[in-house]
């Protein structure tokens, strides 16, 4: 055999397929040995070009045209990529589900939503058709103001102008707006059937272009471009709730003690509260699924108390529950509350884990932990990483998601498949809101303020000392305390001397996240006794801290923080009887962004109790859906419109069935080919054992594509290239393993036509070809009764049919990713 050569340094460079270094790795010690060598080989084809090239070009180039010829004869390696692309998040312990399973859960989905939109939005709107129309009313625009026309696409409002229609002498109003090729003009009533207002997820409203008036295919082919964004969205949601849907636990059982629990509670529950109660209630006791409930009330309704009520329920059981906060603050707050409300209940064990312990503290809190001896666990952050190792948990409870970063929501969401999941929120991000409405998951609206509540007065104006000074004396000469909060820490000290000198004889103290803990615990308790009536802080007093006698809030640059930030912030004065103020100061109002200065609008006009939930949704209108849809999907956003695009999702959440493709069995495709390929002796006589290596592809192709391309990719890094009729044979493999997952179940030839006899939906085909990237295959084939057909120009031979069908296969298979696969 011959041994194998090593190519010189300056060939090696340009090596930089991942497979080929696999050739090199030290994972592959046999072929470091020897290595069954063919005309096959991509080391021969480098060679080939190395050594053919008698001018020597740059190392760059050459790998340029390396990768081509590589990619140009080796199908399968391109094939394996776009395979392990489309797979990247591929979860392995995910169970699969068989299509009657999907049947059954599918419907559950489509139930689910069609509760949270009756409950979210009132009976009248679930039954419009099942989704929102975020059309917009023209006489709400202004002149300047860029709108997305659904058939046309993106123009600039000009105005609205009567006009006489040319089949009437009466004159009508017409809205009127400009392209980038002309003034095109629409009756208000058209208008507002097909008109949306163009937002972004940026600050930057101005789209790239206006649309052309003379070229409405572009127009169509950016619509579809975000509708396949949409649709890859739904499959991952649809999926991730599928799954969850298919996890168990046993119902819990009702418990006498959680009516004395209950009867504990000092207030009367506003009916808002006692609904939250019962659907939490029923989510345990009624079903076999965990739950997922978001809890969304506005600061002081009551949310907390839902809280206590669940955690009571899982901890009867015998299970641990987990309070996760965002804030240490916070959570030291939890825990006082938790305490206090447990205190009856001596059986129940209550542990709170913080930066405040110290490291013997720590290490003995996650010894019970383990153990099962703390019932209860209340913390921010740490309790998510790798060494909090629960004994049974059986809740979690996350107050206030939106605080979270983007690893810790991660990991939150992986505990949502496994135990039951609680989520407060007086404003919930834009994400949260959205599996909220689309009911993907529950949600219980508390909207109706404690009798006791009176609404917050809300004073938004430009910055002065004297408007600070007068606010605070108002609020120290009835006996009150304030928060005075600015966005950074920086400018805490400045304000500090400015009060002092100003108030001499009141005391006064700063808090934030990086003083010392020890530091920052006293100066919040000295707080809450009354000792200190001013506090000069970041946003940590953001979530949840309740203090009654602080009725007088200062924010200074406000342009600076987020709505949600803004909401919670305000929330935390008019917690008693008094009323309560609220002072934003901005530095300069001509220095605001459009956005910025639309958010604090936004906020001025939702000053009644309850309001937070409408807020949230102008927020995402103001705001975007960064938060929704990620970085990647933004473009997508920018090419029809937030509100078109959102309009778009709502519709492809509404048709999940119809979008749904059914596999078959591997075995039940029927390949009316006759190729059968033979394998050279001396490749036979190089394998280890040749029946057992093309069982083992068999059982591979059987089980699903990511294993046949592992197979591949190990038999590839094991003996080399394979030769030809070997690469037939697994090119076999692929495309029934294909077709299969396409609910294709019988492929043939007929002279010219290709046909593959399938269980597609029309709907579904289209949907696929709109996805496909290549044109080639795009504009070869169509649907007829239950086939996919293509004409070819010429009759083709077996092996050549082989490769193309292949290639064709492989681009539907890319399409996967945008359908419901069961």
């Amino acid at each position: 055999m011959a041994s194998l050569h090593i190519p010189t340094p300056p060939v090696s460079k340009f090596v930089s397929s991942p497979r080929l270094w696999k050739l090199f790795s030290s994972k592959c010690p046999r072929l470091r040995k020897h290595r069954y060598k063919n005309k096959f080989s991509s080391l021969s084809v480098i060679n080939a070009v190395y050594t053919q090239s008698p001018s020597l070009p740059s190392l760059k180039m050459l790998g340029q045209r390396r990768e081509k010829i590589q990619m140009d004869q080796d199908s399968i390696s391109v094939l394996n990529e776009t395979i392990r692309r489309n797979n990247s998040n591929r979860d392995a312990s995910r169970p699969t589900l068989d299509s009657e399973e999907a049947d059954k859960y599918i419907q559950l989905v489509k139930k689910q939503q069609q509760r949270g939109l009756r409950t979210l939005k009132g009976d009248s709107e679930a039954n419009k058709g099942g989704f929102f129309s975020y059309k917009v009313d023209p006489y709400t625009l202004r002149s300047g103001d860029y709108v997305v026309h659904k058939k046309v696409g993106i123009g600039r409002f000009v105005g609205i102008k009567f006009d006489v229609p040319k089949d009437s002498s009466e004159p009508i109003e017409y809205v009127f707006i400009e392209y980038a090729d002309g003034m095109a003009k629409l009756s208000v009533k058209q208008a507002s059937r097909l008109l949306y207002r163009y937002n972004l997820p940026n600050e930057n409203k101005r789209p790239r272009a206006l649309s052309k008036l003379s070229d409405t295919d572009a127009w169509e082919r950016r619509k579809t471009k975000g509708k396949i964004a949409i649709q890859k969205m739904v499959v991952d949601l649809m999926e991730l709730y599928l799954h969850r849907l298919k996890q168990k636990r046993p119902p819990y059982p009702k418990s006498p003690a959680m009516a004395e629990f209950a009867a504990q509670f000092p207030y009367k529950p506003t009916p808002d509260q006692k609904q939250a109660f019962n659907d939490v209630e029923r989510d345990f006791t009624e079903r076999e699924t965990p739950m997922d409930r978001l809890i969304c009330g506005d600061v002081g309704f009551g949310k907390t108390e839902v809280a206590l009520r669940a955690i009571f329920c899982v901890v009867s059981a015998g299970k641990q529950a987990m309070i996760l906060a965002p804030t240490i603050v916070l959570a030291k707050q939890h825990f006082d509350v938790i305490s206090e409300r447990f205190s009856k209940n001596s059986n129940i064990n209550i542990g709170l884990l913080s930066r405040f312990q110290t490291k013997t503290e720590k290490e003995k809190s996650l010894e019970m932990i383990k153990n099962g001896n703390l019932d209860i666990i209340v913390g921010t952050h740490s309790l998510l990483g790798s060494r909090v190792v629960y004994s049974n948990l059986g809740l979690l409870v996350v107050d206030e998601e939106q605080r979270f970063g983007v690893k810790q929501k991660e990991k939150i969401a992986s505990f949502k498949t496994s135990v039951d999941v609680l989520t407060l929120s007086a404003t919930p991000i834009p994400r949260t809101f959205y599996l909220a409405l689309t009911g993907f998951r529950d949600a219980s609206l508390i909207s109706t303020p404690p009798p006791e509540r009176v609404p917050i007065k809300t004073h938004l104006s430009g910055y002065s000392k004297e408007k600070v000074i007068s606010a605070i004396k108002y609020e120290l000469d009835r006996g009150g305390q304030v928060f005075y909060v600015l966005p950074r820490i920086k400018g805490l000290e400045e304000v500090r001397d400015f009060l002092e000198e100003s108030l001499p004889d009141v005391e006064i103290a700063v808090a934030h996240g990086k003083q010392y803990s020890k530091q920052l615990e006293d100066t919040m308790e000295k707080f809450a006794r009354g000792d200190i009536r001013i506090l000069i802080c970041t946003n940590i007093v953001e979530s949840g801290l309740d203090i009654q006698n602080a009725n007088t809030i200062i924010i200074q640059d406000v342009q600076q923080f987020g709505m949600a930030q803004l909401y919670q912030l305000r929330g935390r004065v008019g917690r008693a009887d008094k009323e309560a103020h609220a002072y934003l100061f901005y530095p300069d109002k001509s220095l605001l962004s459009d956005q910025a200065r639309e958010r604090l609008t936004a906020l001025e006009e939702c000053r009644e109790l309850g309001q937070g939930f409408q807020l949230a949704e102008r927020d995402m209108a103001i705001r975007g859906f960064g938060t929704i849809f990620g970085e990647q999907q933004t473009g997508d956003i920018g090419n029809v419109g937030i509100d078109l695009f959102f309009e778009m999702l709502f519709d492809s959440l509404s048709k999940v069935e119809e979008n749904r493709i059914i596999s078959i069995p591997y075995n039940s495709v029927q390949i009316d080919l006759s190729i059968n390929p033979h394998l050279p002796s001396e490749y036979i006589n190089h394998l280890e054992n040749p029946m057992e290596i093309i069982h083992e592809a068999e059982k591979a192709a059987e089980k699903d594509i990511w294993s046949l391309m592992q197979f591949t990719e190990s038999l590839r890094c094991q003996y080399g290239k394979e030769p030809y009729s070997m690469e037939v044979l697994l090119k076999k493999l692929y495309v029934r393993r294909m077709a299969a997952d396409l609910g294709i179940k019988r492929i043939y030839a007929s002279g010219k036509m290709v046909g593959l006899k399938t269980n597609m939906r029309k709907k579904v085909f289209k949907l696929i070809m709109d996805s496909m990237a290549s044109d080639i295959y795009r504009n070869s084939l169509f649907f007829e009764g239950d086939q996919i057909k293509a004409e070819l120009l010429l009759e083709l031979p077996s092996e050549q049919l082989l490769n193309w069908i292949f290639q064709c296969l492989g681009e539907l298979h890319a399409c996967l990713p945008a359908l419901i696969k069961y």
